[in-house]
């Protein structure tokens, strides 16, 4: 879990971004994917919009609630991940998960539930997180791993 300035830093980035968006700069490199992303994302444009108010918020899961820049950083993890398939097989478990669902943002929750299954065993278990069990996750709820393609 990011404390301090790490997470404060982090927070900085999606402000920032979000910033240039909304007074339509240019964007970089990642911000590019972070708005793009936040654009989905309606329910936290007044976050993103409001450093002031929100960049030092907390947001206990406990107490029911989401935390934007935690989720929407997911979002851009996945879109990374996806880019570059790694861990390898990734792109091809999206795509068998994007066809049983047929939306690309359900498509992607799908893998953030995964992806946070095995963060959190990693903080859990004091490890690094593990390929092999998030791969695990997304192969029981696709009922199988997939079917590896030789060109």
């Amino acid at each position: 879990m990011l404390y301090g300035s790490q997470r404060q830093d982090m927070r900085e980035v999606f402000f920032a971004a979000w910033h240039k968006h909304i007074h339509a700069l240019s964007l970089q490199g990642a911000e590019q994917t972070i708005v793009r992303v936040a654009l989905e994302h309606p329910e936290y444009h007044a976050v993103l919009a409001d450093p002031d108010t929100y960049g030092d918020r907390d947001y206990p899961p406990d107490q029911g609630h989401t935390n934007p820049f935690l989720h929407l950083g997911m979002h851009v993890a996945i879109e990374d991940q996806l880019a570059i398939d790694q861990p390898f097989g990734i792109r091809q478990r999206y795509q068998a998960l994007l066809a049983r669902v047929g939306d690309p943002h359900e498509a992607q929750h799908r893998l953030m539930d995964c992806l946070a299954e095995m963060l959190w065993r990693a903080q859990r278990d004091g490890t690094g997180p593990q390929e092999t069990i998030y791969l695990a996750c997304l192969d029981e709820i696709l009922g199988g791993p997939p079917k590896v393609k030789i060109p």
